[in-house]
């Protein structure tokens, strides 16, 4: 019999009270496969959309929740990785098709595991893994991003735009980010954003006032009823990334692209996984924070039974960072 780990179940969709620490058989790794000793997990948007039933029939029930984790290697059957070794993993169907990261343990495929290795806490390596690989490839392969352009982030306040803002910010770019909540503006600025912006649904005219032949590149993390005025706030020839969908709203109803683009304005959109984030990004980032030369958009930091009040505060919006859950108490911040 299977030794036993406490993991986060989600029974069915709906409130979070159907969000359940149980003892479940740890994982048995088969070729090809990793098995993952979680240490930490990041909580991201897509987590509470499959909780709240968006996520269609891909997802079955009960299902352990999490698309990352963050952790040791505690077997690889075909040697690609040590036991004890520091790794990430991400996507790759975790918390939908396969169980994810709300775990003391997952196994995943070797392909969608990244090695490093960092001496910083636990509850902040916990953070980074989606959240920088969706940054970096909403700025590289979404905008694709130069020092010395202008950056519009919709959704500044988000843990991908915070993270998108201390990239761009890092690599030369004027940095204009948004918020709803006037209360967070100042978490942007520390961050390196040059211009915070109130966000009531119409953008482009505060972004113009500044800048005034509109933005070389924007990353819109609302959804797509902020899309149109993200656009007009672009200039021409520049790049708009549809990359998150805050607000819900997925889709554009009757699509008319004459109609719906400003003339010159392009946009694109950009969703990643494991092989989308190289190790050596990975590694100068965790490196850069740990010698205090970026700044990591850390939130709240919980334990695994406080999985229910961490969804309520993602839920809320009250978030003012990466929400990361440690399995172990001791890694909790003191």
């Amino acid at each position: 019999m299977n030794e036993l780990m406490r993991a986060v179940v989600l029974t069915a969709p709906g409130p979070v009270s159907n969000l359940e620490v149980r003892d479940l058989p740890i994982p048995s790794p088969r070729a090809g496969e990793v098995l993952i000793r979680v240490m930490a997990f990041g909580l991201n948007r897509s987590e509470l959309l499959t909780r709240l039933g968006f996520s269609g029939d891909a997802v079955t029930y009960p299902r352990v929740l999490g698309i990352e984790a963050t952790g040791v290697v505690a077997a690889a059957p075909g040697g690609e990785f040590r036991p004890g070794q520091q790794v990430v993993t991400m996507m790759g169907g975790m918390g939908r098709t396969i169980d994810g990261g709300y775990a003391e343990y997952t196994c995943v495929p070797v392909s969608q595991v990244i090695g490093f290795s960092s001496s910083l806490p636990w509850s902040v390596l916990g953070a980074v893994p989606e959240m920088l690989q969706t940054a970096h490839g909403s700025l590289t392969v979404g905008v694709d991003a130069r020092p010395g352009q202008t950056l519009l982030v919709r959704g500044g306040t988000s843990s991908v735009g915070m993270a998108a803002a201390v990239l761009a910010h890092r690599w030369g770019l004027t940095v204009i980010a948004t918020t709803r909540d006037p209360g967070k503006a100042e978490s942007l600025t520390r961050l390196g954003v040059d211009h915070v912006l109130v966000d009531d649904g119409h953008v482009s005219d505060q972004v113009r006032r500044i800048i005034p032949a509109g933005v070389d590149g924007a990353i819109e993390l609302v959804g797509t009823g902020t899309l149109p005025d993200t656009l007009r706030a672009t200039a021409v020839h520049g790049t708009v990334c549809f990359t998150g969908m805050l607000s819900h709203q997925w889709t554009v109803p009757d699509f008319y692209p004459i109609d719906y683009l400003p003339a010159g304005v392009r946009l694109t959109a950009y969703s990643g996984d494991a092989a989308d984030l190289p190790a050596e990004v990975l590694q100068d980032f965790l490196d850069d924070v740990a010698d205090g030369r970026v700044r990591l958009p850390l939130g709240q930091v919980f334990g695994l039974d406080e999985i229910r009040r961490a969804h309520e505060v993602m839920e809320a919006n009250q978030a003012r960072g990466k929400l990361v859950v440690v399995t172990r108490t001791e890694d909790l911040p003191r």
